[in-house]
């Protein structure tokens, strides 16, 4: 039982801090509580990263339409995403330090086929899965050079922005966030904000760094629109609900007054 609950521990740290945590009792090394502070977020990330566009997709299932969704930038996103794990994969990166993109990019391919699907192209949702499906192999299954990914990496931060940015565009000319989820954008919000401390933690990757700081500032931009939309819909709600008795009573016909009777006069 103690040699498992060691090879776990190594797995959240190094021998050095294993030694300085628990020979040592040293519980106050800087570097160690960073390290692993980093791989438990890490970790967390990814768990969270499970389940982060479950939401997203139930309300897209739930109301048979991808309305107010972009699917130019759902694309945009999941190329970005795509690159992002290949890159770190075939860096050879920890896994605590990317595996949150293998989900991401898996449950934003759901939400590209679903927009395509409900969208009336079915033929396209089903080409759509298999292409993607082949890109990730040749992306991920030694067919594609270090080099490559690392220029493709580079185009990231633009193609992130341009994704999302065109997402809050969307927003801003539809008056509102449609079928988008407030839940997914504010973990997504907190995913990235979360990432940039384990990219310098764990990699040390500068690429890394600036993806994830692009992703958190465009991700920071619909979440305020999410809060700021939401209040307005409220707003029109209660407007709508005070408007509606005025309404109904211009609109009663003016038929319904009874003209009145002449008097007769008399000789």
């Amino acid at each position: 039982m103690v040699d498992y609950g060691k090879q776990f521990m190594l797995y959240l740290m190094d021998e050095k801090c294993y030694d300085n945590y628990f020979v040592e009792f040293d519980l106050l090394d800087g570097d160690c509580f960073r390290a692993l502070l980093s791989k438990g977020l890490g970790l967390g990330i990814i768990a969270g990263s499970v389940l982060v566009k479950v939401p997203q997709i139930t309300k897209i299932l739930a109301n048979k339409s991808a309305r107010g969704i972009s699917l130019f930038s759902v694309l945009l996103d999941l190329f970005a995403i795509t690159i992002h794990m290949a890159y770190s994969f075939v860096n050879g990166f920890p896994f605590s330090a990317w595996g949150d993109t293998a989900f991401l990019a898996l449950q934003t391919a759901i939400i590209a086929m679903m927009v395509l699907f409900y969208g009336g192209s079915t033929v396209l949702a089903g080409a759509f899965t298999v292409g993607y499906s082949a890109l990730v192999y040749v992306l991920m299954g030694g067919l594609t050079p270090l080099n490559y990914l690392l220029i493709a990496q580079g185009f990231n931060v633009p193609i992130l922005l341009l994704g999302k940015l065109s997402q809050a565009f969307t927003n801003y000319r539809n008056g509102s966030t449609g079928q988008l989820s407030a839940v997914t954008c504010f973990m997504l919000l907190a995913g990235s904000l979360a990432r940039i401390f384990t990219s310098i933690q764990e990699t040390g990757d500068q690429m890394m760094i600036i993806t994830y700081g692009s992703s958190s500032f465009a991700n920071l931009v619909i979440a305020l629109q999410m809060l700021y939309y939401w209040n307005a819909s409220d707003k029109q709600q209660k407007k709508k609900k005070a408007a509606a008795p005025a309404a109904a009573a211009a609109a009663a016909p003016a038929a319904t007054k009874k003209p009145k009777a002449k008097s007769k006069k008399t000789d």
